[in-house]
């Protein structure tokens, strides 16, 4: 629990600040164009430096760097909280994302070494699976009760209790071995990896505002593409390598990754979606938007704890994964359906329920499997790349989800808009279309997902595995 509340907190913040945002913006001043820096600062450092924290929780040891991690999120947060003004708070927000790198994949790899028995494992992924999937979710919820009962800075400030209790109990319960003296960080590797991870998280991010075809957007997204390329290349030839290949090489773990990558592209592109739609189409407020969601998140927790972990030692995890992203692609296509005067209870609901089973059954599964049989001096970085795959996968989705949203909406209207006394109508009606053609595209990215899953990921249940081959651990 002390791990998954750190790996909540987390995530958590990648969307607690959505809902506060149009109150931040109206108190600190800040423009159109720039409040889209209250997220991009926090996803850019995020996922950008996510490979060097992974590295460093294993030079120094995986114990420091969670509660390195944790006591730095808490004064970023107070930081943001007590900001005057938009820079202060971007700043902030772009320290939450450094810390957030270190401490992401310390707490995976924590768990990941600690949980070694098949039984407890399950047990322990299926928590920490939960609260990491459903932690979006959350903070919708969190987000418009904060918003609207107390203020918009308290969406920053509630991470301060949080991690003092996770510092405490880091403390007095989490053991783990020294870090690895002698050891060297890859200092081009960080240099090449990082820069790509960043230019593509950024490019990504612009693509949103700017368009695909913008110089600046095609500049960073082909620049990434060039420095990750040359980071593989130098990764092949270095001493001690930032991301040894022989972790993404393994084909369970490159189909982990890359479930993980297409599930969080659906899934980050329609929070998005419908956060907008609930409020602005059918005019919710914060706090009833954030309750909306509640559905969808206890559906996660279900899913991941009383069918997941349940069954997670007795079928190959693809037998989870792959139920899991077609039953999320089932609840996009019944959002397909969606109008201007939807009813909530028999249309929303149980498609949230449905995805929310859907992920619950597939980011536990894909969590153990990625990080299991690592030996420990690598397990901060597996981890790192689990919450990358996870990180990048979300920019992408928002990006690409909302131009093909914006344009099909234009489109819309384009075609729909004969008289000029019927605009505001068609408007809305054109933002509705534009969703659910972005939808489609989600759930057959979900599908995708689901196909992966099941041709790369070909691991035994962890028990059976087990059976034939010494514990990863006591070998390495």
């Amino acid at each position: 629990m002390v791990i998954a509340l750190a790996q909540l907190m987390v995530v958590l913040d990648a969307t607690i600040v959505n809902i506060a945002l149009p109150s931040a913006q109206s108190d600190l001043g800040m423009s159109d164009g720039n409040r889209q820096w209250v997220i991009t600062a926090y996803t850019l450092a995020f996922g950008g430096l996510l490979l060097l924290g992974g590295r460093i929780a294993d030079l120094v040891g995986r114990k420091r760097t969670f509660i390195f991690g944790l006591i730095g999120f808490a004064a970023a947060s107070a930081l943001g909280g007590a900001a005057t003004g938009p820079g202060m708070l971007f700043g902030a927000r772009a320290l939450q994302g450094v810390f957030a790198a270190v401490l992401a994949p310390s707490a995976l790899s924590l768990l990941t070494t600690t949980f070694t028995d098949p039984k407890e494992r399950g047990k322990a992924f299926g928590i920490y699976g939960a609260l990491a999937g459903s932690g979006s979710a959350i903070g919708f919820i969190v987000g418009g009760l904060l918003t609207e009962y107390l203020d918009w800075r308290w969406c920053l400030y509630v991470n301060i209790p949080i991690a003092v209790v996770a510092v405490v109990g880091a403390f007095a319960l989490l053991h783990d071995r020294p870090g690895h003296e002698g050891a060297r960080l890859d200092v081009p590797g960080v240099l090449l990896g990082c820069g790509g991870l960043v230019a593509i998280v950024y490019g990504f991010s612009e693509a949103e505002p700017r368009g695909w075809s913008d110089p600046l957007v095609l500049a960073l997204l082909g620049g990434g593409v060039v420095l990750l390329a040359v980071f593989v290349w130098w990764q092949t030839r270095a001493r001690m390598p930032l991301l040894p290949l022989h972790i993404v090489k393994d084909r369970n773990r490159a189909g982990c990754f890359l479930t993980m990558a297409l599930a969080t592209i659906g899934m980050f592109g329609l929070f998005l979606f419908m956060t907008y739609y609930l409020q602005v189409v059918l005019a919710y407020s914060p706090v009833k938007t954030g309750l909306a969601f509640l559905p969808l998140t206890a559906a996660i927790i279900t899913g991941s704890t009383q069918i997941s972990a349940r069954l997670m030692n007795r079928v190959p995890p693809r037998f989870l994964m792959v139920p899991g992203m077609v039953l999320a692609a089932g609840g996009m296509l019944i959002l397909t359906q969606m109008t201007v005067d939807s009813s909530y209870a028999t249309e929303i609901l149980p498609a949230l329920l449905l995805m929310g089973l859907g992920m619950g059954l597939t980011f536990m599964p894909v969590f153990a499997t990625a990080t299991a049989g690592v030996a420990p001096q690598d397990s901060g970085v597996t981890s790192a790349t689990v919450n990358t795959s996870q990180q990048v996968g979300g920019s992408i989705g928002t990006a690409l989800l909302n131009t093909i949203a914006t344009t099909s909406s234009a489109t819309y209207i384009t075609a729909h808009l004969h008289n000029p006394a019927q605009r505001a109508l068609i408007a809305k009606e054109a933002v509705v279309h534009g969703y659910t053609v972005a939808i489609w595209c989600a759930a057959g990215i979900m599908l995708l997902g689901g196909l992966v899953a099941g041709l790369l990921v070909t691991a035994k249940p962890p028990k059976h595995a087990a059976a034939g081959a010494p514990v990863p651990e006591t070998v390495a």
